[in-house]
């Protein structure tokens, strides 16, 4: 068995819908790390690879936006999503480092954004009621 798939399932197991986000955001700047690597080495399968993947990811990140109960900052993370999104196409279609690199950039900053939400949820736990909360595969909402 693959040590890293068991500690990443380890990891989703029992985590916060917040610490879903932050993984799911790891994951989405590696694979365009990694693409940028496939694409210095002139490896265009494996940069196809992992831009497809960061896609898929940024697919999910998108599909599990609550529009009615996220509000503005909802409809900002659809607009970001939607700007990678063209971002990592156009990225793929031109060959482009410096492209990649902006996308990596940009991730990196909504990613240390969700990691201070997951900081301040954690030094500033919330009251919880006595039965935990039923929520649905996808429901991202706090």
């Amino acid at each position: 068995m693959n040590a890293g798939l068991s500690y990443r399932e380890a990891a989703v197991a029992g985590a916060s819908p917040v610490h879903l986000v932050v993984l799911l955001y790891q994951q989405v700047i590696g694979d365009v790390r990694r693409a940028l690597q496939a694409l210095g080495q002139g490896d265009i399968e494996g940069r196809t690879k992992e831009i497809n993947h960061a896609l898929q990811v940024i697919g999910h990140l998108q599909g599990t936006l609550d529009r009615e109960r996220g509000g503005k900052v909802a409809e900002n993370l659809a607009r970001f999503y939607a700007q990678v999104t063209q971002g990592l196409m156009e990225a793929q279609y031109k060959q482009s480092a410096s492209a990649l690199e902006e996308q990596i950039a940009n991730l990196v900053l909504v990613y240390e954004a969700w990691c201070g939400v997951e900081s301040s949820l954690t030094d500033h736990p919330q009251p919880q009621d006595d039965a935990p909360a039923h929520r649905e595969p996808g429901d991202w909402s706090a």
